[in-house]
């Protein structure tokens, strides 16, 4: 506990409370609770300023001194950390993404969003019981909300993650950037190259902050490999492969049959931007539990493995080769898909081509990437594996003036630091619509059976009209519009 100088003024007709915390006569906070908010603001005035700001809620008392605790002040109170909203409460939200912001001490949870209420009703006690605990009293701080949009209404929300299915993501953030927030989007971020492409454009307009939450950048042994080859130890980048795992939900399914809705879900809002749908459980996710979901396995909602693990791995291939701001120049390849309730790719084979000349093949196999160059290579695969031509080229650090990669934030980390920084992420959304807009491209070249020709600088396939039209996808506007 921590003896200061505290008035209260209560003003009742907006259910507000005024803490005025007097450091001393020149320099004083001045904190503003509400029922959905609060706001605080450091004043560095005269004496008379200070009494003036007391008297503001004259229908309320004024009172000093006062005791309060200590974890209401200091550079991790509550009132200096950035308000986080998550949207989203699936198996991935759980854990990691949940804990990862609960231990952090720039971020404070006051808000979870989802439309199916059993989910939502675990995610609100996962926060209050773990602020509870760091309290050492009750905490029911963090407010549940089965709409999004009343989420972006609240002013004090500062930023957002996203992790929803993966046909919410683009609008979700979209909203999101409208409203001013500051965006961690979970990974795929799209279902199709243009509306990755509509999300940039809104980030550009609306100055926000972004993440792709992606966790391998920060990897040692991914960041290790980028650095070698950026570093041009391999020499000159000539052959990248990438691959994928196989599908980690099993094979594909019998045909399904159509359930009533759970009382818990929302479904219409569920399907948001998608088509209606009749549904069944393993279109959506299992009822009051957690588990790899269906939905990642119908192409409505998710492009399947070649987006879901590929915007991780694709992301390496990007980062290395120094494209993160462009793309290949041609794409062709093969693959098969699933048929039924389940219908993406179940193989694939793609071949990508860049204007410096090196080649990208992208395939399933297992979660890795190789760099191969004119002077060796070096090959990474998940989580921690690391192996290279040569022993030298793993034991010899980076050197003086070289790039180094050592040590990076946590995706979680780098994106909060940044909004208190007022910088831009190490992995900012355009880099991550750039890496998918890669794993579209070959599903496109897979559906149509064309090698394409892709102009990076316009995001547009030359002459071929039937894969153009794929380039886009047209969406249920009900709760949302472009």
């Amino acid at each position: 506990m921590l003896l200061i100088h505290v008035g209260f003024c209560v003003s009742s007709p907006e259910k507000k409370t005024t803490i005025l915390i007097l450091l001393n006569w020149n320099c004083f906070i001045f904190i503003e609770s509400g029922i959905k908010y609060h706001r605080k603001i450091i004043m560095k005035n005269t004496r008379r300023t200070f009494i003036k700001s007391a008297a503001l809620g004259t229908a309320g008392t004024f009172a000093i001194p006062h005791l309060i605790p200590s974890y209401l002040l200091g550079s991790t109170a509550p009132a200096n950390r950035i308000n986080v909203a998550v949207i989203g409460i699936g198996r991935q939200t759980v854990s990691p993404n949940i804990p990862q912001f609960l231990k952090s001490e720039h971020s404070q949870i006051v808000a979870v969003c989802d439309v199916d209420s059993w989910r939502l009703n675990n995610g609100q006690k996962q926060v209050n019981d773990y602020y509870s605990v760091q309290k050492g009293s009750t905490y029911r701080g963090c407010d549940a909300y089965g709409d999004y949009r009343e989420v972006l209404l609240r002013k004090d929300v500062d930023a957002v993650m996203i992790a929803t299915p993966d046909h919410w993501h683009i609008p979700m953030a979209i909203e999101a950037a409208r409203a001013g927030k500051h965006i961690s989007l979970e990974k795929p971020i799209s279902t199709c190259i243009g509306h990755g492409r509509k999300l940039v454009e809104a980030i550009k307009k609306y100055n926000v902050i972004t993440r792709n939450d992606s966790e391998f950048r920060p990897l040692p042994a991914f960041s290790r490999a980028v650095e070698i080859v950026r570093n041009g130890r391999i020499g000159r980048i000539e052959r990248i492969f990438v691959a994928v795992p196989a599908e980690l939900s099993g094979s594909a399914l019998s045909p399904e049959p159509t359930m009533p809705v759970p009382p818990e879900l929302n479904y219409d809002m569920w399907l948001g931007p998608a088509w209606e749908a009749p549904y069944t459980e393993k279109r959506v996710h299992a009822i009051k539990a957690y588990g790899r979901p269906g939905w990642m396995r119908v192409d409505s909602y998710c492009n399947g493995m070649i987006s879901n693990w590929g915007a991780h791995l694709m992301g390496i291939v990007q980062w290395g080769n120094n494209t993160e701001y462009t793309g290949p120049v041609s794409i062709e390849g093969g693959g098969e898909f699933d048929r039924g309730l389940w219908n993406t790719l179940n193989s694939f084979d793609i071949k990508y081509r860049f204007t410096n000349g090196v080649e990208v093949f992208f395939k399933i196999e297992r979660p890795y990437v190789r760099f191969e160059g004119t002077a060796g290579w070096v090959e990474v695969e998940y989580p921690d594996k690391i192996t290279a031509s040569s022993k030298s080229l793993l034991d010899t650090p980076a050197g003086s003036g070289e790039i180094s990669f050592k040590d990076l934030l946590s995706d979680k980390e780098d994106f909060l630091t940044a909004i208190k920084n007022g910088k831009q992420t190490e992995e900012p959304l355009e880099t991550a619509h750039r890496t998918i807009s890669m794993c579209q491209l070959g599903l496109i070249a897979i559906k149509t059976g064309s090698k394409l020709t892709w102009n990076p600088d316009t995001e547009e396939i030359v002459g071929d009209n039937a894969a153009s039209a794929m380039i886009d996808i047209p969406i249920r506007q009900k709760y949302f519009k472009w």
